[in-house]
């Protein structure tokens, strides 16, 4: 087999191997030092991902100034902006490096440079240096657009909202990048309106403008809005990204919007796209949550890989509609088939919780919850603290559900009380209802827990309470809201 050339070895390096393998293909064929050579080398030693930082500055420290050319120069600048000195130095003063590279700049005489200035923008925003950033702006002799698009980019990783909107306004040409840093800055912010008077100013439009916004209504709740501009999407012939696609189906999740969601699967197998990841979670949790099963566990089955989000949004889609035997069969599976790979999560082991409180399996969510604990070393939160107490409650298990709120080490919610509260007037135990009710008292929860409480008391017999209960509560206009309330649930 012939052995590969250097300009081989540099368009296929995608690994350490290979470029350690360009490097001394590079020595050895006496080209070290030529500047087309030298400048890709470094480039891809400081920005690739298998790259290493420290062997591009060395190769770029070594080289004769003749050959530190601006592109060298950048690349470095932009590598050290990144962030990949975190990585390979136990104390990375990236900020003082990039500082001391722009000192170099200036000896070389590229300090005018506009691919080197950009870079230096880019830079000095990254580590925080508005100011410095601010000067290289203010220096330079002709600004590209990239450049108003870095110092616009510099105002807003500072806060600084309005600086970055009026370099916006003073742009004497804006491309569609400029639009969409824009609009994303007030997608972040969750300015809704600000966002939108922005995407109607745009002269043009491509994916990331369409998403940006969808994005922004979905973050504020607002889903019909988000499924609108994804008609319009379409209408205007923009091809949708899989992060489109993805925002879309989550609306569809949220709105029962089952129609446009088939709309979206179909688009993908006509078009042949790959139904996995992101893409495909996001289908099974929009036919789950749609209340179409066999659509959800049809696409689970079709996918060729299965990463554990997908695992975890089916199994919930089964345990929420109370198919649990279904539900704890895919655990077995999900056990079997990543073992080795990935193990169940806390979104597992709750949507296993969830299908035994739907069915009331007391033993089963109690060995479910050890395993979680002892097996997997998961440690509990709030949601599955609160599924073994809504399980117990409904089983009738009053004082254990009582027990492990008392002895778990989060705090309980109102939510917790809640249900033991109602369990204890199902099952008339006054006592504990007391104790339940004295802890939301603490919480400053009124209203139905007043009428259920009262509700205990007249069941078991006990007037007299009923009765201090409500002189208690008198002037709180507690009785006639919590009458409107089971009026309105009549409606």
């Amino acid at each position: 087999m012939a052995t590969p050339t250097p300009h081989l070895l540099l368009r296929r390096s995608s690994a350490p191997f290979h470029l350690a393998q360009a490097h001394a293909a590079l020595l050895k064929a006496g080209l070290a030092h030529r500047r087309r050579f030298l400048s890709k080398l470094v480039s891809l030693l400081a920005l690739s991902p298998h790259g290493s930082l420290p062997h591009a500055r060395d190769l770029f420290d070594s080289a004769p100034p003749r050959l530190q050319s601006p592109p060298l120069f950048a690349a470095l600048i932009r590598a050290y902006a990144c962030g990949r000195a975190f990585a390979e130095s136990p104390l990375p003063d990236f900020p003082r490096k990039g500082a001391e590279l722009h000192c170099r700049v200036v000896h070389l005489g590229f300090a005018y440079d506009p691919f080197v200035q950009n870079s230096l923008i880019f830079m000095y925003s990254k580590c925080s240096n508005l100011h410095d950033a601010r000067k290289v702006f203010g220096e330079m002799a002709e600004k590209t657009l990239v450049s108003w698009n870095a110092m616009i980019a510099a105002y807003d990783r500072s806060g600084d909202r309005a600086a970055a909107e009026r370099l916006f306004r003073e742009m004497p040409e804006r491309n569609v990048t400029s639009w969409n840093s824009m609009i994303a800055r007030h997608v972040r912010a969750g300015d809704t309106r600000a966002a939108q008077m922005l995407f109607d100013e745009m002269p043009e439009r491509d994916a990331i403008s369409w998403n940006s916004m969808i994005a922004v209504y979905i973050r504020a709740k607002n889903h019909k809005r988000a499924l609108e501009l994804f008609r319009q999407m379409q209408a205007n012939n923009i091809k949708p990204t899989e992060l489109t696609l993805v925002s879309v189906l989550g609306a569809c999740a949220e709105t029962g919007g089952l129609e446009i969601g088939k709309e979206i699967h179909n688009y993908l197998e006509n078009n042949h796209i790959t139904i996995d990841g992101y893409v495909g979670n996001a289908l099974i949790d929009m036919y789950s949550k749609c209340g179409s099963l066999k659509l959800a566990r049809k696409v689970f089955d079709e996918m060729p890989m299965k990463h554990v989000t997908c695992w975890n949004s089916m199994i919930t889609g089964l345990a929420v509609h109370g198919h649990c035997e279904e539900a704890f069969d895919l655990f077995a599976s999900m056990v079997r088939e990543l073992n080795g790979v990935a193990e169940p999560n806390r979104v597992t082991f709750l949507a296993v919780l969830i299908a035994c409180t739907h069915k009331g399996l007391v033993k089963e969510g109690q060995i479910y919850f050890d395993r979680m604990v002892n097996e997997y070393k998961i440690e509990p939160d709030i949601k599955h603290y609160g599924c073994m107490v809504d399980l117990l409650s409904r089983c009738g298990m009053v004082e254990e559900a009582y027990q492990m709120i008392k002895e778990m080490p989060v705090k309980a919610n109102s939510v917790m009380w809640k249900t033991v509260l109602a369990a204890c007037r199902v099952h008339g135990n006054v006592e504990l209802g007391e104790k339940a009710f004295k802890e939301l008292l603490e919480m400053d929860s009124m209203g139905d827990d007043v009428v259920t409480m009262s509700n205990i008391y007249a069941e078991t017999g006990r007037w007299g309470d009923v009765k201090r209960l409500r002189s208690r509560v008198t002037g709180c206009n507690i009785w006639k809201q919590a009458a409107c309330s089971q009026i309105e649930l009549l409606h």
